[in-house]
């Protein structure tokens, strides 16, 4: 998903040059992402605890968080994005209404969840998180909380996402993770992305 978690003063780190333009946001709803990116997979690496809480950091419109919310009706789940008219989309959804668990929250709020986060689900936004974003993530999570990075995979061809330049290669994303000081703790490819899990 093209969610994103950039602020435009604060991309030293990020390889994308440019943060995802809203007028694409309608791509982010494909229901035939979950063909190639199941949501039940996601969940299962998420691992998440009961009655805990999950930050989805950047959600975009917010596709897999409703799906997500769904599956996990005693977690709550946190949708957030710097980009309102995202939040938006995500509110004007039926889906999202039926909900109680689902909460779409702006990016400038992030500070009131300092480790008080289980899990963060980081998808499609590696390439554009620069090195204060990922600090930033670190900070939310509680003791023993570990995040999710699913992001698209500079190496295969894709039908979606951004060029291979703009995006790392599995190997450069856990390079990457490390040395802002995640400990990586799984590792997993799909076919248009890989997946890592660390803490």
């Amino acid at each position: 998903m093209s969610e994103h978690f950039i602020h435009d003063d604060d991309r030293r780190g990020a390889r994308q040059p440019e943060r995802f333009d809203p007028e694409r946001a309608a791509r982010l709803d494909d229901p035939a992402r979950f063909k190639h990116l199941p949501p039940e997979e996601v969940a299962r690496m998420l691992d998440l605890p009961a009655n805990g809480k999950l930050l989805d950091f950047g959600t975009g419109t917010g596709t897999y968080a409703i799906e997500l919310a769904r599956l996990r009706p005693d977690v709550e789940i946190v949708a957030m994005d710097e980009q309102p008219e995202m939040l938006d989309r995500l509110r004007a959804k039926p889906a999202a209404a039926l909900l109680p668990n689902l909460k779409p929250v702006l990016a400038s709020q992030i500070a009131t969840f300092k480790e008080q986060i289980d899990r963060v689900l980081a998808l499609n936004v590696l390439h554009e998180l620069g090195d204060e974003a990922l600090r930033t993530l670190h900070a939310l999570l509680k003791p023993g909380g570990t995040v999710l990075f699913i992001d698209w995979n500079a190496e295969v061809d894709r039908p979606a996402g951004p060029p291979a330049n703009h995006v790392y290669s599995p190997a450069e994303g856990r390079t990457r993770l490390e040395k802002m000081g995640f400990q990586i703790e799984m590792e997993r490819l799909f076919r248009y992305q890989y997946a890592i899990r660390a803490r």
